[in-house]
């Protein structure tokens, strides 16, 4: 079976994933699952977040929300680029939206999403080089115990993953909640921000 009819058999049978609803590993989903993922077997770079938020559970659309338009900023890429599947990928870490904590925040990614399909995705999708690990939970499994203390240090560190295959970048999540993070940070714009940019342009 060639990687597309693989992928293609793949993504037929997560689309109607219930694994939260059903089989729930902690509390159960409060709402009807709709997994969110963009892959093809020609995609380079691979955009590994966190889960679809309320808006992205609503359009069944990746990052339709000004977290993405922060993403693409950072990445400096147009809309008609992004979502172009044939050279990005978006994996995120839980493929439904999780729901909200007491506070209005989004609650982690569910634990049943990423042991289950994770790795088969990966394995299918054969020609990505670049990963960009928006947030920790992307980092912590991606980087297989090499991952810095706390996503800042994790960031910081970024230089010490460029011997990665693929290149795995490490980035914090683009909501408005991490304004503060980014400015006490000005090193993530003037070091990082730049070879992002120079890296995302080679590969599309």
């Amino acid at each position: 079976m060639s990687s597309l009819s693989s992928l293609i058999d793949l993504v037929s049978q997560i689309s109607p994933c219930r694994l939260c609803r059903d089989e729930p590993a902690g509390g159960l989903l409060a709402h009807e699952p709709r997994p969110v993922l963009r892959v093809s077997s020609t995609a380079r770079i691979a955009i590994c977040g966190q889960a679809p938020g309320t808006r992205v559970h609503a359009s069944g659309i990746p990052f339709t929300d000004p977290s993405g338009d922060r993403l693409r900023e950072w990445m400096s890429v147009s809309q008609e680029e992004f979502y172009d599947s044939a050279r990005i990928a978006i994996v995120p870490m839980g493929f439904c939206f999780p729901g909200l904590d007491s506070k209005g925040g989004d609650l982690p990614p569910r634990k049943e999403c990423a042991p289950r399909w994770r790795w088969e995705v990966f394995q299918r999708l054969d020609n990505i080089e670049l990963i960009l690990l928006v947030g920790l939970y992307a980092q912590k499994w991606h980087l297989d115990g090499q991952k810095r203390g706390n996503l800042t240090e994790t960031v910081r560190a970024w230089e010490t993953y460029k011997d990665f295959n693929p290149l795995m970048i490490p980035l914090p999540h683009p909501s408005w909640r991490n304004n503060a993070w980014l400015k006490k940070n000005p090193w993530f714009g003037t070091e990082l921000l730049p070879y992002l940019k120079e890296q995302v342009h080679s590969l599309l």
